[in-house]
């Protein structure tokens, strides 16, 4: 089964960029110490592998997922083999004082990528995992620009989002926030990120629940009428690699909208992924008989599906990577379009903002009201899309 054909696309984005620069990308890397936070993760996994084949001379990954860990080595090991340089995993917390420990320890690194992130829209239904969110997206990534200046670093990356391009949901609110602060530590230590779209099959997605419900011979369920960008993992992994070592300070790197990037449903994605299983989609007015027609279905090479139109909170209607508001270079390379943005940041509003989550916090309970009226202060355009129905009240 080709992820390619799958998202619709019958090459991969970035093979020209990433042909052009290789030499460069090489050298840099192989001269390098590299420390990748949430390196376990989907798109922490790409970033590792891109890094790992091109030798570098330390390569330290840190991620909360000890499972997740052992399958990322496992997969080095049969795919990349093993390094001359130092190449290590450690299960520990970036807000931890064990990762504290870590950043004295190690001696400093030439460049810290930050790859942890919660990412998914769901995680704004309660005030508890809101405000891990915050902890996260926004002061995780404080902490560790402090950690990685304090220990040399000639660069750091921090993965942002699409959805934080006039943000609808929290979780790309939180991500612009992140870029504001990441704004005012650019004065101090060179920065870049990447806004992107979805990464077909990343852990969690939805795509990846196709894999999780075909296993487990249970029905699809999947919106037909948002329409997403696509990149494939390695994709997700060029990109960020790119913007770590070719971006300048404060740079946002994006994919550029071409015919080998485009617009394509959830519902679409489903019925190509069953056709090539061998299955029909076989369409279901509701979950209730998509549930209850399962065996009688597969047996006859169909597959249930309950494709719906959108109702939940945080769904943006369409997918982009800047505003009218941000300066563009759409020059310097062939598939990847560039931010590039001034030191601007109020950094009274930003420290209004970190005085009002400690109060919160300290206080031992908080509403979910309270965030979303801060995010609002924060980003006084903030159109946060809430219908009062979120992703976890369907299949």
């Amino acid at each position: 089964m080709n992820m390619l054909d799958l998202i619709g696309r019958d090459r991969p984005l970035f093979d020209v960029d990433i042909g052009t620069h290789e030499a460069e990308l090489s050298a840099r890397v192989a001269q390098g110490r590299f420390l990748v936070i949430g390196g376990a993760g989907s798109i922490g996994q790409a970033v590792v592998h891109e890094i790992f084949k091109r030798r570098p001379r330390a390569l330290h990954v840190v991620d909360i997922s000890e499972n997740n860990l052992v399958e990322l080595v496992r997969d080095l090991r049969s795919t990349l083999g093993y390094l001359d340089g130092d190449f290590r995993t450690f299960a520990i917390d970036c807000g931890s004082v064990e990762f504290a420990a870590l950043m004295r320890w190690s001696g400093g690194y030439d460049y810290v990528l930050n790859l942890s992130a919660l990412k998914h829209v769901r995680s704004e239904k309660d005030p508890f995992t809101l405000m891990r969110m915050v902890d996260v997206n926004i002061l995780n990534t404080i902490a560790t620009m402090a950690q990685a200046q304090a220990g040399g670093a000639r660069k750091y990356f921090c993965v942002s989002t699409d959805k934080a391009a006039n943000p609808v949901n929290m979780m790309g609110a939180s991500k612009r926030i992140m870029e504001m602060f990441l704004m005012r530590a650019s004065l101090e230590l060179p920065i870049s990120t990447a806004r992107f779209a979805n990464v077909a099959f990343s852990d969690g997605s939805l795509l990846h629940g196709f894999n999780q419900r075909f296993a487990k011979r249970q029905p699809f369920a999947a919106p037909n009428d948002v329409r997403r960008y696509f990149v494939t993992p390695q994709e997700s992994g060029e990109l960020c690699l790119m913007s770590c070592l070719l971006g300048e300070n404060r740079d946002i790197f994006f994919p550029k909208l071409s015919e080998r990037l485009h617009l394509i449903t959830f519902a679409e994605i489903a019925e190509r992924y069953l056709a090539a299983r061998g299955y029909d989609a076989y369409p279901c007015a509701s979950e209730e008989e998509a549930r209850a027609c399962v065996e009688e279905r597969l047996a006859r090479q169909q597959w249930p599906c309950c494709f719906f139109a959108s109702d939940t909170t945080g769904e943006k209607d369409f997918e982009e990577f800047y505003t009218d508001r941000e300066t563009l270079d759409m020059r310097r390379f062939e598939s990847l379009g560039v931010i590039e943005n001034e030191p601007i940041f109020d950094a009274a509003r930003l420290e209004r903002f970190l005085g009002r989550i400690e109060t919160l916090k300290s206080g031992g309970r908080w509403e979910r009201e309270a965030l979303v009226e801060l995010f609002h202060v924060m980003l006084p355009d903030f159109d946060h899309k809430d219908t009062g129905r979120y992703l976890d009240d369907k299949m």
